[in-house]
Protein backbone atom coordinates (compact mmCIF):
# COMPACT_ATOMS: atom_id res chain seq x y z
CA UNK A 1 0.00 0.00 0.00
CA UNK A 2 1.62 3.44 -1.08
CA UNK A 3 1.59 6.22 1.94
CA UNK A 4 -0.85 9.00 0.98
CA UNK A 5 0.08 12.21 -0.42
CA UNK A 6 1.11 12.99 -4.04
CA UNK A 7 4.61 14.53 -3.14
CA UNK A 8 5.16 11.21 -1.79
CA UNK A 9 3.75 8.80 -4.31
CA UNK A 10 5.83 10.54 -6.50
CA UNK A 11 8.79 10.14 -3.94
CA UNK A 12 8.27 6.55 -3.75
CA UNK A 13 8.38 5.90 -7.40
CA UNK A 14 11.29 8.36 -8.22
CA UNK A 15 13.49 6.24 -5.47
CA UNK A 16 11.61 2.77 -7.17
CA UNK A 17 12.83 3.68 -9.88
CA UNK A 18 16.32 4.77 -8.75
CA UNK A 19 16.45 1.06 -7.07
CA UNK A 20 16.19 -0.29 -10.34
CA UNK A 21 19.65 0.68 -11.77
CA UNK A 22 22.40 -1.79 -11.58
CA UNK A 23 24.37 -0.19 -9.27
CA UNK A 24 21.81 1.86 -7.31
CA UNK A 25 22.41 4.29 -4.65
CA UNK A 26 21.93 3.18 -0.71
CA UNK A 27 18.28 3.71 0.37
CA UNK A 28 18.79 6.08 2.93
CA UNK A 29 20.58 8.28 0.49
CA UNK A 30 18.19 8.13 -2.48
CA UNK A 31 15.07 8.44 0.68
CA UNK A 32 16.98 11.73 1.67
CA UNK A 33 17.29 13.07 -1.74
CA UNK A 34 14.18 12.35 -2.34
CA UNK A 35 12.69 14.63 0.69
CA UNK A 36 14.88 17.16 -0.64
CA UNK A 37 13.58 17.46 -3.96
CA UNK A 38 10.11 16.78 -3.24
CA UNK A 39 10.26 18.66 -0.39
CA UNK A 40 8.91 16.26 1.69
CA UNK A 41 7.86 17.20 5.84
CA UNK A 42 9.58 14.98 8.43
CA UNK A 43 6.71 13.01 9.03
CA UNK A 44 6.37 12.19 5.02
CA UNK A 45 10.00 11.34 5.31
CA UNK A 46 9.45 8.93 8.05
CA UNK A 47 6.69 7.37 5.71
CA UNK A 48 9.29 6.70 3.20
CA UNK A 49 11.21 4.84 5.47
CA UNK A 50 8.40 2.78 7.08
CA UNK A 51 7.43 1.54 3.30
CA UNK A 52 10.46 0.47 2.61
CA UNK A 53 11.26 -1.08 5.33
CA UNK A 54 7.69 -2.73 4.94
CA UNK A 55 8.36 -4.05 1.87
CA UNK A 56 11.89 -5.13 2.23
CA UNK A 57 9.97 -7.26 5.15
CA UNK A 58 7.48 -8.23 3.41
CA UNK A 59 9.99 -9.49 0.46
CA UNK A 60 11.18 -11.86 2.65
CA UNK A 61 14.90 -10.57 2.33
CA UNK A 62 15.31 -10.51 6.02
CA UNK A 63 18.33 -12.33 6.91
CA UNK A 64 16.55 -14.67 9.52
CA UNK A 65 16.30 -18.15 8.78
Amino acid sequence: MLPAGENVRKAVKWISDHLKEDNPRPLNELINTATQQFNLSPKESEELYHFYRNARDDSGSSSSG
